[in-house]
Formats: C-alpha cells, structure tokens, sequence
C-alpha cells in the first residue's frame, strides 16, 4: 500500500521537478523515486492485509506482479534516453509523472479486491497511456493513434462499466469474496441470474481489449506502430502484466465458481488470439507491427493459463509476464537505436531491413536483439523458453490437449518471423553506418539480457521466491 501512496506523491513531485532549469535531474530522480516504491513493496512480501475499506488487498500476488511492473517501468525509463532533448520531448516533466501515476494506476489493477478499485486502476492506466502515445505532436502517426486509442478505449470503458453494473445488479456487491460466495450459492441452486452471466461477459471483454486479445486487439498495430517506441515497449508490459494479473484475479477469485460458464468462452478466444497473433505476424514487413501482432499471440498464451485454473496458473503467468517484458524492453531499445540510423519516407526505419548488417556495425546490439528474439520464441536457455514450458506444463495439468496442440503449433510459426530479424543482422549486408549508443542505454539493455538468460539458466530463482 506504501508503494502505492508514494508513487502518486512521486509523480506529484516531478512535476515540481519540471519548473528546474536543469531537466537532466528528472530521469535519475524518477529512477530514484521507482527504486525507492520497489523496496517499500518489498517490505510487504509474506504479509496479509487490507487497506482503503477493503478496496485493495496486499499480498504475495501483489507483491510478485507489481515487482514485475517496476522493474519494467526501471528498464523502460532506463532506455529513456531522449527524454531530456529539446526536438523530440518538450515537457519531459509531465511525462515522467505520468509514468509514475501509470504505475500506480498498475498496481491497483494488481491489488484491487473491490471491482470499483479495478475499474479506477484501469482508468489511471488508460489515460496515461492516451497520452503517452500522442506525446509526438508532430508525427501524424502518433497523433492518429493516440486518437484511435483513446476512442476505442472509451468504448472498452463503457462495456466493462456496463459489466460491473450488471454484476452489482445480480449479487448486491462489488467486492470480490461477496461476489464469490454469491456465485457458489447460486451456481450450486442453479438459481445464478442472466444478469450475472452478461455482466460477466462484459466485463471479461472490457479487460480483455485492455491485453490486445482477439477479437478486440485492431487497435494495437496501429497504436503500437503510431506511438513513440519507447511508449510501444512500456504500454506493451506494463499493460499486459496489470491486465492478466487482474484477469487472473477474477477468473480464480470472483468466479471460479461459474468456470463451466466462462471457460469454453476464454478458450476459444484464445485460440482466435494466437492464430490471428503468429500468422499475421509473418506477413508484416515493418519490425514494429511484427512486434505488435507478437503481442496479441502472446496475450494467446497468457490465456491459456487463466482458462486452465490450474494452481500452477499464478506462476506460469507470473513467469511468462516476466520474460516476455525483459525480451520485448530489449528488442525496442535495440529498434530505438537502430531505427535513428537512416529515416525511411521521413520516420525512423522501423523495418526489417533496419537490422541488416547489425552484427557487423554494432555487434553488442545484434548479441541483445538475437537474446531477445530467442526468448520471445521460447528458445531454451532462455527464459522465454521456461515461460512457454509452465504455461503448456498448466495446460497439461487442465487436460486442454486441443488448444495445447494449437499453442505448440503457433509457436512454431513464431520461430518463422522472429528468426527474420536474426538472419537480416547476421546475414544480410548492411548499408547504414554503425550505431551508436550511451553507456546508460547499453547497460541497461544488458541488464535485461543478462536476467533473460539467468532465468533461461535457473528458472527456480523466480520461483523460489515468487
């Protein structure tokens, strides 16, 4: 809960931060700030407790995800590098506050045990990233998908909206173990109300548009495409660990009871998801959508195990979420730098052939992507590979034969287009000059491939205390 509070006073503080001469102080200050809610949160691992009339609980799920999350936004603000330039960012104050204020938005997603704490965590989180993908005024590309993001998180906002009314309707209550018992009770006297059944289903789908999952995923090429990169890899992240820890949360919690219900639902969609998500990645020629369609497949993957409900869900997900976000930071800090070699049609080359040669100009780089592209493809000794293995290990333990195959399948298709980016920088010729980076920047990237492959080597170093 102290995380919590002191992100939102953090955020506060930038923006006085902002009025300073000097705006070289806001990334290690915002760095400061994360750091500092990282080692509160740590003090309330292994506790039980409730806060704000019982709207947010705080425990070791807690406590597991929204470590994720910082580390995340550490990392993202870490390849920040830009933040502090006069042409690209001209408040960089506001946007380093509303990264905090994002986070804090995040982890009450995380923590929330009243479905009205979930609805103001996802808002806090969804304007943030409004805004954050239309901090490029100038780009209509960014501006385009600022607005379409905002316009179709709006109507995602209303259906889940919706879904909480119908769902106070039918039980009386929005906390969760009300919730709970109401649907055991009336699953077991076969007396649930259809209001129930629809709230429900809105709400699922309102969460859902929130982690990109088909049928609801349109938006997320465009808006993945249009905004800043640096913004593509956080609300890629960030989004998707709050979103699938919540999801989680409902499915395991308030309606573990109706899973017959809701299951059949959720698998299919998750099926549509990855087929949609690896086969229209192969087709793209800009590395970036490629990378946005990857999400929606991995959003695939990530449902497989909240339909398993399974014990072993928690952890697979938690796993998953954790090295899909070291493997994605680093494959956009490496599309940061390489894509500001050479502009294409008058933007940064975020194609496929922005990577050619790279091994040859720049071999450290093409070392962190070639990491990067193997963990996202569940390659072993990688800890990609791991994630994929405890999400399939919990869709064995569910008997779901048919969509493991399927995920086995599809994830075989994701081998295709991730290898294309490594046979362009070790193959190919390259015709742009060498890349160069700060040794902030490239400390960090190494950081995460470092505990990409740390966890690919010794899995049991996030399990044992997560």
């Amino acid at each position: 809960m102290l995380s919590i509070i002191s992100l939102s006073l953090f955020g506060i503080l930038n923006l006085f931060l902002g009025f300073l001469k000097s705006r070289l102080i806001l990334l290690p200050a915002t760095l400061v700030f994360l750091f500092v809610a990282l080692a509160l949160l740590t003090q309330e691992w292994n506790q039980q407790a409730l806060y704000f009339s019982d709207m947010l609980r705080v425990n070791n799920l807690f406590v597991s995800f929204s470590v994720i999350v910082l580390l995340t936004t550490v990392l993202v603000v870490g390849i920040s590098r830009n933040f502090g330039d006069d042409i690209e960012y001209t408040h960089p104050a506001e946007y380093y506050s509303i990264i905090l204020f994002s986070v804090t938005g995040a982890l009450m997603m995380i923590g929330f045990e009243n479905l009205i704490m979930l609805f103001i965590g996802v808002e806090i989180l969804s304007v943030a990233m409004y805004v954050l993908t239309g901090t490029d005024k100038r780009n209509l590309r960014s501006n385009e998908a600022a607005l379409k993001y905002f316009l179709m998180g709006s109507f995602a906002t209303g259906i889940l909206l919706f879904g909480l009314a119908m769902i106070y309707g039918a039980t009386g209550s929005f906390k969760l173990g009300a919730i709970a018992t109401y649907v055991q009770t009336a699953t077991q006297y076969r007396s649930v109300s259809p209001l129930l059944y629809i709230g429900l289903l809105l709400l699922f789908f309102g969460m859902l548009f929130k982690v990109s999952v088909a049928p609801f995923h349109f938006w997320t090429p465009d808006v993945y495409e249009g905004a800043p990169t640096i913004f593509t890899a956080y609300m890629s992240t960030v989004v998707k660990t709050a979103g699938f820890a919540a999801l989680y949360k409902l499915a395991s919690i308030a309606f573990a009871s109706s899973y017959g219900f809701w299951a059949q639902t959720l698998a299919v969609l998750a099926v549509l998801t990855l087929l949609i998500g690896n086969i229209t990645a192969a087709y793209q020629i800009s590395f970036k959508r490629m990378m946005a369609y990857s999400s929606i497949s991995h959003a695939g993957y990530l449902l497989l195990a909240v339909v398993a409900k399974v014990p072993s869900s928690q952890s697979a997900i938690l796993f998953y979420s954790l090295a899909y976000s070291l493997a994605t930071i680093s494959a956009f800090g490496v599309l940061i730098a390489v894509s500001e070699r050479k502009p294409y049609e008058g933007n940064p080359d975020e194609r496929y052939d922005a990577f050619n040669g790279l091994a040859k100009t720049n071999p450290l780089l093409a070392f962190i992507m070639t990491v990067s592209m193997l963990s996202l493809a569940g390659i072993p000794l990688t800890a990609g590979f791991w994630g994929k293995f405890f999400i399939f290990s919990a869709a064995v333990q569910a008997n779901l034969t048919a969509l493991l195959v399927i995920a086995v399948l599809m994830s075989c298709v994701g081998i295709y287009y991730y290898f294309r980016v490594i046979i362009a920088m070790y193959l190919k010729p390259s015709d742009n000059e060498g890349v160069i980076v700060s040794s902030g920047f490239k400390l960090t990237l190494l950081f995460t491939t470092v505990l990409t492959l740390l966890f690919g080597l010794f899995p049991d170093l996030v399990n044992r205390f997560f």
